[in-house]
């Protein structure tokens, strides 16, 4: 058990969502700092959309608070409090991370996409040539489409219920000039990867977000979900005989570029 020595120099950092009861990262990222030898922690914070504007403007006044870690469903209103951002953040309109500038503003990433693709190889499944749908065009849903087109998927179909965030979003891929980018269904008939980034399987009433007796046995299945560690969705498509990744997974593989990106650079 990780024993932390926390005192007045402890450098904070928060994680916000709403809900927030579903995240891993605190532990993980308050460990590997202390791996690190970095003297800081990552502390959970629920805040509801309406208040967001208010907590960013008491995080910005600060003086220990060094970065934010953003979840559902903060990532597009807190690119916009972001000073600077990279480049596919840009893009997306949306950060899933921030770290203080030396002016005290913001600079943000997205590496949503990163985790998920990242999650999908360490199975030894490779994107490249596939035939993909996603489910969701939220913040983690746009960042994930987004890293699939540049791993090279062959056709991306996107759904979502939110057909005008969902057509935005496919009109910005279409720019990129790559895959060929459609409108997508619930329906994963013919499709050699299928990702769920909407929060469907969170509550036991949730439907499935997609409708797995049309799922092939060979596709790869993945989804955002860390809470329950198992979701639905990867439970059904377990016992078809999927290969899957989990919310944990892709936690996991983004979890040394998270830290990379949060640490102060001490060279």
């Amino acid at each position: 058990m990780l024993e932390l020595n926390l005192t007045g120099a402890t450098r904070l950092n928060f994680i916000l969502g709403d809900p927030i009861a579903q995240v891993k990262s605190p532990a993980g990222v308050t460990k590997a700092f202390f791996d690190r030898g970095h003297d800081g922690l990552l502390v959970p914070v629920q805040v509801g959309t309406d208040d967001l504007g208010s907590l960013l403007s008491v995080a910005d006044r600060l003086k220990n608070l060094d970065g934010i870690v953003v979840t559902v469903p903060h990532k597009f209103a807190c690119f916009e409090h972001c000073g600077s951002a990279s480049e596919r953040a840009c893009f997306l309109g949306a950060v899933s991370i921030m770290r203080r500038r030396k002016d005290r503003g913001w600079h943000g990433d997205m590496l949503d996409g990163l985790g998920f693709v990242g999650a999908v190889r360490s199975k030894g499944y490779d994107p490249r040539g596939k035939r993909a749908l996603l489910v969701g065009a939220g913040g983690a849903g746009s960042a994930i489409a987004m890293a699939l087109v540049e791993a090279g998927v062959r056709e991306l179909a996107i759904h979502d219920a939110d057909t005008s965030r969902r057509d935005d979003l496919i009109g910005r891929l279409k720019t990129l000039g790559r895959s060929n980018i459609i409108v997508g269904t619930s329906d994963p008939s013919g499709y050699d990867l299928v990702g769920n980034a909407t929060p469907a399987g969170m509550k036991a009433s949730d439907p499935l977000p997609i409708d797995v007796t049309k799922l092939a046995p060979t596709a790869f299945v993945g989804c955002v979900i860390t809470a329950p560690s198992i979701p639905p969705l990867i439970e059904a498509a377990r016992r078809l005989g999927c290969l899957t990744t989990t919310g944990t997974e892709m936690y996991n593989a983004v979890q040394d570029s998270m830290l990379d990106f949060l640490l102060p650079d001490t060279s």
